[in-house]
């Protein structure tokens, strides 16, 4: 524990506070679209364009928080966005103003995340990468798992009420908020960047004096991307199947624990058997829940999933953000990991809305079978690459 710095301790908490409020509204987001008319194809639309706002933005502000050199103010304001965003959707119902506070919610997790990732490399060591980066996922997760339980709380005492539960997401990303104004961030050099070199669609400088471990890991997590739809897929797939909305919340905050209390364990293990291997195994688990979800009915069977779902986040959030700041130069990290998510973006967009066009026309088996399928591709692909394996042997 050494390893966690009293910096990397008030970022976890933040993440954590704003994941309360995130996450009491995430198992309830598809269906109160749902209940206002809102189809399946639309959701995901809608879901895919909020996402690609914020993996854009991550590109855009993590280059610019780079050039000045200066981290905390992206933080600040990233996350106190959010907390003014996540109750815009409930004051006016239709697809505008829902993509407009959907929009602004992801556009302050794009002001905040590159930023807040590079100060998490410059307190941590190289050697412990893995354990930082998890750690802080583990508390982001614990938020996760309470936002969900009082979402649980709320609706068994007041059913269908989903607008007043919208509201009450201010309260802890406010806390959120407060908690950013005690970071306090190494000083960096800034860095000339020419202005026209700043923009929101990602240009390929950096791609272009990257390393080709660099290339080899994203271009393989980008086309990944590409088949992986948003989480809400995975909620309207268990209402489908007849859960109710108490059952289906208390297995999403089952996941979100099991989520928390594996993401830090699991960055240790990574930093002793190679973050490549524990990638890999998340792919593979990934493909198994996948598959399952394709044709299961139970409840029972949903909780496994959801149990082995949480696992392959552990293996994969963190994990490969450590991995790209472990091969990208220490000046570049932000701008690394916000060209990722901004490539990432795009592909979020595509692949939310290709899940809901394809559960539209031709139902959610073919959705789910063919996310398992291509997240055993690119597990093959990470593999056998060999630009990923001399990265793994000089990394270590």
């Amino acid at each position: 524990m050494k390893a966690i710095t009293r910096v990397i301790w008030i970022l976890s908490l933040i993440s954590l506070f704003n994941d309360v409020a995130s996450e009491m509204l995430i198992p309830i987001m598809p269906l109160y679209l749902k209940s206002i008319g809102f189809s399946v194809l639309i959701i995901g639309i809608l879901e895919g364009i909020a996402e690609a706002i914020a993996g854009l933005s991550k590109g855009y502000f993590g280059k610019i928080s780079d050039s000045l050199g200066k981290h905390a103010p992206f933080v600040r304001w990233g996350y106190g966005l959010s907390a003014i965003a996540k109750p815009m959707i409930v004051f006016i119902v239709n697809p505008f103003w829902v993509l407009l506070g959907r929009s602004f919610d992801k556009l302050g997790k794009g002001l905040r995340t590159g930023a807040r990732d590079a100060i998490l490399s410059d307190e941590s060591a190289h050697k412990d990468r893995g354990k930082v980066f998890g750690f802080h996922r583990s508390m982001d997760t614990v938020g996760a798992a309470i936002g969900p339980a009082i979402a649980l709380i709320f609706l068994f005492h007041n059913p269908g009420n989903y607008r007043s539960l919208f509201l009450f997401s201010i309260f802890p990303g406010i806390v959120a908020v407060a908690l950013t104004l005690f970071i306090k961030e190494k000083k960096r050099e800034k860095i000339n960047v020419p202005a026209s070199s700043i923009r929101l669609f990602p240009k390929m400088d950096y791609w272009k004096r990257s390393t080709s471990a660099y290339k080899s890991l994203v271009a393989g997590l980008l086309f990944f991307t590409l088949f992986n739809s948003s989480d809400v897929f995975l909620i309207l797939k268990m209402k489908e199947s007849g859960m109710s909305d108490m059952v289906l919340i208390g297995i999403y905050i089952f996941y979100n624990l099991i989520y928390a209390l594996t993401s830090f364990p699991v960055g240790i293990l990574a930093d002793k058997i190679g973050l490549k291997k524990i990638f890999v195994i998340g792919l593979m688990i990934f493909a198994f829940v996948y598959f399952g979800m394709s044709k299961n009915e139970s409840n029972y069977m949903y909780a496994v999933l959801l149990f082995c779902y949480g696992l392959f986040y552990s293996c994969n959030e963190g994990v490969s953000k450590a991995w790209i700041s472990k091969i990208s130069d220490k000046k570049d990290t932000a701008t690394a990991i916000g060209m990722f998510s901004g490539l990432q973006s795009i592909a979020t967009l595509i692949a939310s809305s290709l899940a809901g066009f394809i559960w539209y026309q031709f139902g959610s088996f073919y959705t789910f079978v063919i996310t398992a399928s291509t997240a055993i591709l690119v597990a093959g692909y990470i593999l056998l690459n060999k630009a990923l394996s001399e990265s793994v042997l000089k990394t270590q």
